[in-house]
């Protein structure tokens, strides 16, 4: 082999090839970038935000209430959600009044979930007054912070947890914007 070709492969592919592999092997396992494309986690996140999504702590632990979660949308796994985790499997979820109820108790002691107003939706079948819903073992009920603007868990039904991707953890764009996600 030529000394120059020879040195091209040594200096210049076999790095970029390796951090491409790299990247899209911390990319798949790891952490992974979202552009939120939709007001429906507003004022939490806004049209444009960019954020990080971690992927490996769901797979040693069950995601807590109130987590920021993308998954794939039950309707089409192509497109990839992100809501709030409102709700687990084997609970009954409400919204009353403007607040969530879990097994017959409002959430007070999250301040995010209790801070929000969540409306209800009759003409949803799973956020209508006065009907707690169920959630299947195995599934989540996730909302939109911006319940107002959201189609989630009260139109389109329940997350299973083999869709979850991961917890969003952290925002990185517009840099006035910066801030780990809680």
């Amino acid at each position: 082999m030529h000394p120059k070709l020879q040195y091209l492969l040594k200096e210049w592919v076999e790095p970029i090839a390796l951090a491409i592999i790299l990247a899209l092997f911390i990319r798949t396992f790891f952490v992974q970038a979202f552009k939120i494309p939709t007001s429906s986690m507003r004022p939490t996140l806004i049209e444009g935000d960019r954020i990080l999504v971690e992927k490996v702590s769901y797979r040693f632990h069950e995601p807590r209430r109130g987590d920021i979660v993308v998954f794939k949308f039950p309707r089409d796994k192509k497109k990839d959600f992100i809501k709030r985790l409102v709700g687990f499997g084997g609970e009954t979820v409400e919204i009353k009044g403007g607040k969530i109820i879990i097994n017959g108790k409002v959430i007070d002691d999250h301040p995010v979930i209790a801070g929000n107003y969540y409306y209800n939706r009759d003409d949803w079948p799973y956020g209508r007054e006065g009907e707690p819903v169920r959630i299947p073992e195995g599934c989540y009920f996730v909302l939109g912070d911006n319940s107002a603007q959201s189609s989630d868990s009260r139109n389109w039904g329940f997350v299973e947890k083999r869709n979850m991707i991961g917890r969003a953890i952290f925002m990185y764009w517009p840099l006035n914007r910066i801030r780990v996600l809680k």
